[in-house]
């Protein structure tokens, strides 16, 4: 049977959709509490991050045509153990950020459902949200692509008529910079812009699913970019808003989209948007179920996962490794808090963000023969920028959270020699590299 693909327009939703969720509706509060009216320079700061990092992604993802976004190219450029360590680190963080979406979307309906947020039915609804997604995703890409492409216009449409209408509604006095660091509970530019970052993390995550696109090594880099560039735009308005409404009545809000919207349009509004953020924190949710699973198959289709995971359903899907993501996720969910699961995520992302930026130096230089469809300009400068960036970024996390967030490097070590030995075990004693070093496309030759 032909498998469904998603054409160039839904690859950009579905981006959209993998990055647009709980984030820019949970956090604008807390980083106006930690930077006041700065937290605009915050996301300025971020966006800026982020673009350089979708660029580098952008180069990479117009090399290869496989699953797994990042592990394929740390292992590309580094080798099976860099890129299993990397593929480890990138199932373990998306299984991670699902489940803190998850538990997102109960903590959200508390707000408008009180009985949502008792342990029982909070665990309950999270149960139920990510059993259906998995057994949907199951069901073959046609469905997830077309609830997808709904559900994200579904989410952006309350976020467009917020902007619009409270553009008209701001107060000039409350976006002074002026009085940011007497708004702000304790100044900090570091600290806001590690956790407003959590807002923009998912761009990486569509180069996972490279097998289910049309025409990846055209699509993809054009779509990342085009993903980014909304994006951005979308987190400042918003941000914008949020303070020329509500001023420092920000910081005390742990719904501050909703709450702005109440004060722009009365009840109506808030009903609106916290509706509109129910269907945002929905489809990351479903954006996460269906491309989760594809990390773990391109790391299970080169022997580094027990091969089972890549098992295909009739339907065209990864049936095991979608069974396997959505029971650890749901395990996880459980076991802890949004703000908590949230902090680890985005400490964790650095381990793919920054090898994925050095790989894209060391494939320029291996193989100058064989270019990317879309090359980050300039040479090495937003590679480089995003690096030193990001290095320091997460140096501004808690010790904790960088132990948490990085943990997964040392628990993927023996998961890495065990399956080394099965697979060597099976080949007669040869290691094979598998593609490694070389961009999909030029090792027909070898």
């Amino acid at each position: 049977m032909v498998r469904e693909k998603f054409g160039f327009w839904s690859i950009v939703l579905l981006g959209i959709n993998a990055i647009i969720g709980s984030g820019i509706f949970l956090l604008p509060n807390k980083a106006y509490a930690l930077s006041g009216s700065y937290s605009l320079l915050v996301i300025l700061f971020d966006a800026f991050l982020a673009i350089s990092l979708a660029l580098c992604f952008a180069e990479l993802s117009g090399l290869f045509t496989r699953n797994g976004g990042p592990y394929i190219y740390a292992k590309a450029a580094f080798g099976n153990f860099i890129g299993f360590e990397v593929g480890f680190m990138k199932a373990a963080i998306s299984i991670i950020a699902w489940a803190a979406m998850s538990n997102g979307f109960a903590t959200a309906l508390a707000a408008i459902y009180p009985e949502a947020g008792i342990p029982f039915v909070k665990n309950f609804i999270i149960v139920l949200l990510m059993g259906s997604l998995g057994l949907m995703n199951i069901f073959g890409v046609k469905l997830s692509k077309a609830v997808n492409n709904l559900v994200t216009v579904g989410k952006l449409l309350p976020l467009v008529l917020f902007i619009a209408a409270g553009l008209f509604c701001l107060q000039g006095n409350n976006l002074e910079f002026g009085t940011a660091a007497a708004a702000a509970e304790e100044f900090s530019f570091g600290a806001a812009a590690l956790l407003i970052f959590y807002a923009f993390t998912g761009f990486e995550a569509i180069a996972e699913a490279a097998e289910d696109m049309e025409n990846p090594k055209k699509n993809l880099p054009r779509a990342i970019v085009m993903v980014m560039l909304v994006v951005s735009v979308f987190y400042f308005l918003i941000q914008t808003v949020s303070i020329g409404v509500l001023g420092a009545g920000l910081s005390e809000t742990k719904t501050p989209i909703a709450t702005a919207a109440a004060y722009i349009f009365g009840p109506v509004g808030l009903a609106l948007v916290t509706a509109g953020t129910l269907v945002s924190i929905g489809g990351i949710n479903m954006a996460s179920s269906f491309l989760t699973p594809r990390v773990i198959v391109a790391i299970a289709d080169d022997k580094m996962l027990p091969p089972v995971l890549s098992r295909y359903s009739r339907w065209g899907t990864p049936y095991v490794a979608i069974i396997f993501s959505t029971v650890v996720g749901i395990l996880i969910a459980l076991s802890g808090s949004f703000t908590t699961l949230a902090a680890i995520s985005v400490v964790s992302r650095f381990a793919q963000y920054l090898p994925s930026c050095l790989a894209v130096l060391v494939l320029r230089r291996r193989h100058p023969e064989a270019p990317s469809s879309l090359q980050a300009p300039f040479g090495p400068l937003f590679p480089v920028v995003s690096i030193a960036v990001s290095i320091w970024l997460l140096l501004q996390a808690d010790i904790d959270k960088i132990i948490f967030g990085l943990g997964g490097l040392a628990v993927g070590i023996p998961f890495y020699f065990l399956m080394k030995k099965q697979y060597l075990s099976k080949q007669g004693g040869n290691e094979q590299d598998n593609d490694e070093g070389v961009p999909v496309e030029s090792t027909a030759g070898r």
